[in-house]
């Protein structure tokens, strides 16, 4: 499995929600969340898991699924998991 680099992770998320949500611009990826995101229904929110899961090589189980509802709290988990692999801490994504 390959680990991602801890500075990598932003980026690949955003991919991730850009081939999910095509319409949204890298800002509303930044701050989307499943409140706000009107395609963002169950169908999208497997298809958002799984283009997670093969980008990471993770596998994401049903207690994470659930709290998994916006950019920031996957982005968030993502970086708990580098963390427990003892990788470094990703930096802050600034979307201007």
């Amino acid at each position: 499995m390959n680990e991602p680099q801890a500075n990598d992770i932003p980026a690949k998320l955003t991919r991730c929600f850009s081939a999910v949500f095509p319409e949204l611009s890298v800002q509303q990826i930044a701050s989307a969340r499943l409140e706000t995101v009107e395609r963002w229904d169950s169908v999208a929110g497997v298809t958002l898991a799984t283009a997670i899961e093969e980008e990471f090589g993770i596998e994401l189980d049903s207690p994470a699924l659930e709290q998994l509802v916006s950019f920031r709290s996957i982005l968030d988990y993502l970086t708990g998991l580098n963390a427990a692999r003892g990788l470094p801490p990703i930096e802050t994504i600034e979307h201007a």
